[in-house]
């Protein structure tokens, strides 16, 4: 079996703290950058920081950058040549700001209290130039208050970037949870900038989330992030290998199924079958990814309801869809940010089902890139296998959408993150823009 679309091995579903290296030697005159991703669901914060990663590592050694990471698949991911990786015990939410441990049996607060250990410990003994932190002011559960006034307070040379995704949730829902939390004087106090991985022009997130003038004049948007590598891969002329046989798709057009890592995806690949029990003929190929978090049971059901199928192949995980996103004639996913901007840098046809809960990020992705005429929106609930079953042979007949529409959307962020983490090389001493405790 082919290494990448191997299932997670027993021996790697436990926890190790020990460190992920690359390469120990760190350039002199490099920016050190340290990347944290809490990581408490899905792939999602996973993939975005790994581009970020891999395309700070493509510059010429300027950057060393080390990833702080809760998933528990990173040891079997493909790794950035270079990229440092300190995992953290890994979580799993169970709710609105509620969260567990996901080894069986272990409570919760030891486990959070290990995960801040480990990144105090990182921070003190790294002293990044940055700390950037992904989509989470506070970290998982509040896990990163006390390295943030550690930074405040002793590492006044590191400079502290929230990252966010274009879209958090209904703007109201963010707007009424972060007043709760106190985010908006957390930000203010404890972080100098914040990178939108998006775009103003389709989402604006300082009037959308009511962030004041302070705040304001720290955003940068920075444009969608998608991996150089994976962006290379799109547009290379050499192809490369998909995930399924070719010797079962026989020729025809391929109709590949995602939903990311799989935790919460089994709702549209049930509707997707129930779709392509009802037509006689389909004339094209079936693939579905499940992802590596799927529970097994919900896998073996999905593997129960293909039998005798020849036009249905299951793949259980791949590090890797670029290949089979581009040579698919059609992508039936979620909505989720890394999976939609991947779409975005293949020009793919694609039918967007966003998952309704827990939050309306994917909802309000899937009809905003809708709305541009860039996939089709079909709305999760029970009459969603008859909306597939009608709008599959639709989408596969239509022409693609033109050009002009593609290039209105803004793929350049993890090169502009680059840029803008670059300049700390000459503004170390830059005063801090962050208020003082």
């Amino acid at each position: 079996m082919d290494p990448l679309l191997r299932p997670l091995p027993a021996r790697e579903r436990g926890f190790s703290a020990q460190k992920i290296h690359g390469s120990h030697d760190v350039a002199a005159g490099a920016v050190k950058v340290c990347l944290y991703s809490h990581d408490t669901f899905g792939l999602g914060h996973l993939r975005r920081n790994l581009a970020i990663a891999d395309q700070l590592l493509r510059s010429d050694g300027r950057f060393a950058v080390w990833l702080l990471t809760g998933s528990p698949v990173i040891r079997q991911w493909n790794l950035p040549p270079g990229l440092r990786v300190q995992p953290l015990p890994p979580v799993v939410k169970t709710g609105a700001e509620r969260y567990a441990a996901r080894q069986p049996g272990q409570p919760f607060g030891l486990t959070k209290g290990y995960r801040e250990a480990l990144i105090l410990k990182l921070v003190e003994e790294e002293r990044p130039d940055v700390f950037l932190v992904d989509h989470a002011p506070a970290g998982m559960n509040g896990e990163l208050l006390s390295t943030l006034a550690l930074i405040r307070h002793e590492l006044p040379q590191t400079r502290t970037v929230l990252g966010l995704r274009d879209i958090l949730d209904e703007p109201s829902t963010v707007r009424r949870v972060w007043d709760e939390q106190d985010i908006p004087a957390l930000i203010e106090h404890a972080y100098d900038d914040v990178f939108v991985y998006g775009s103003e022009r389709l989402f604006d997130v300082v009037a959308g989330y009511g962030m004041n003038a302070a705040l304001a004049q720290r955003v940068k948007y920075c444009g969608y992030v998608v991996g150089r590598s994976r962006f290379d891969q799109l547009h290379a002329r050499a192809s490369s290998a998909a995930c399924w046989n070719p010797v079962r798709a026989a020729g025809r057009p391929v109709v590949l199924v995602t939903a990311g890592g799989g935790g919460d995806g089994q709702f549209l690949m049930r509707a997707y079958l129930r779709a392509l029990r009802a037509q006689r003929a389909s004339g094209f190929h079936t693939v579905i990814v499940t992802g590596p978090l799927m529970p097994a049971e919900q896998s073996a059901e999905l593997h129960a309801a293909t039998v005798g199928r020849d036009d249905v192949e299951i793949v259980t995980y791949t590090t890797d869809l670029v290949p089979s996103i581009r040579q698919a004639a059609l992508v039936v996913s979620m909505a989720g940010y890394n999976t939609s901007v991947e779409l975005l840098a293949a020009r793919k046809k694609a039918i967007l089902v966003p998952r309704s809960a827990p939050r309306e990020e994917q909802r309000i992705r899937a009809r905003l890139l809708a709305d541009l005429g860039l996939c089709t929106y079909a709305e999760p609930g029970p009459d969603l296998a008859d909306a597939l079953a009608a709008l599959i042979p639709a989408a596969l007949a239509a022409p693609p959408p033109e050009d002009r529409l593609w290039d209105a959307v803004d793929l350049q962020g993890a090169d502009r993150v680059v840029a803008e983490l670059g300049a700390v090389a000459v503004d170390v001493g830059r005063p801090r823009v962050r208020g003082v405790a």
